[in-house]
């Protein structure tokens, strides 16, 4: 069995966690498979949109800890390797030009929950899991803060590591996390509906949109205007090319 599914909608590429019985936790094997996926679905022309889900009851409920045990200092390059495929993962969505909307049902835990808000959007079920349960068992929500801290401000994110409680929909709605609620059933075919509309527009000024907005959400007002400068000279080419 695929621990990984991918399926084409039409420009839309779905790719599914297939570790159900696991609640889809991220092993090496799966998390090495989803970076490849969402490297080849940025590179493949027929793509425009990609939507991340999770198969069975769970999004993903984080890292799977049975691997924790031969991950030690004794190991140091395997250790090292791990913790580079972690943050290569959560690094790849901010540096795709594709988009990518997270399908959120179920338990989105620790990795799990990094993975949803690394994603450009986000739907989720009214009931979700959405937390970082890492203190619980004595280790630290380490590569998932830095998204974290930058998307919902040092408070907010601080609760969510420190005290280490899941919330629901409607407080990820409220904390910025979520761009839609739904119940579960009706989470997926929302996230599709919107990865569709987002396929359809140009690809190059989708792109362009998509990596000037990261760039200035990381800079100061001075930089990021000049990041929407040189975006604003670029568009005028599409323009130009268009009308011809």
């Amino acid at each position: 069995m695929s621990e990984l599914i991918v399926e084409n909608q039409g420009a839309v590429r779905l790719l599914r966690l297939n570790r159900p019985e696991k609640h889809n936790a991220l092993n090496t094997a799966l998390t090495t498979g989803l970076l490849e996926a969402l490297q080849q679905s940025d590179r493949d022309a027929s793509v425009r949109a990609v939507v991340l889900t999770g198969n069975g009851k769970s999004f993903c409920a984080g890292a799977d800890t049975s691997e924790f045990s031969g991950l030690t200092m004794e190991q140091p390059q395997a250790v090292l390797s791990r913790a580079d495929l972690t943050t290569d993962l959560h690094l790849v969505f901010s540096r795709m030009a594709k988009p990518v909307v997270a399908a959120v049902h179920g338990n989105a835990l620790g990795g799990g929950a990094g993975l949803a808000l690394a994603c450009d959007l986000a739907v989720m079920a009214d009931d979700v899991r959405f937390g970082y349960p890492e203190l619980r068992h004595g280790i630290v929500a380490a590569v998932v803060m830095a998204n974290l801290v930058r998307q919902v401000g040092r408070k907010h994110a601080f609760e969510l590591v420190a005290m280490a409680e899941p919330i629901d929909g409607a407080r990820a709605l409220e904390l910025g996390i979520a761009n839609r609620t739904l119940p579960a059933g009706q989470v997926l075919d929302a996230a599709m509906s919107m990865a569709t509309r987002l396929a359809g527009w140009e690809p190059a000024a989708m792109g362009l949109t998509k990596r000037a907005f990261h760039r200035a959400a990381d800079l100061g007002l001075a930089e990021a205007l000049g990041v929407g400068r040189d975006a604003n000279v670029i568009m005028r080419g599409f323009r130009q090319g268009a009308a011809r």
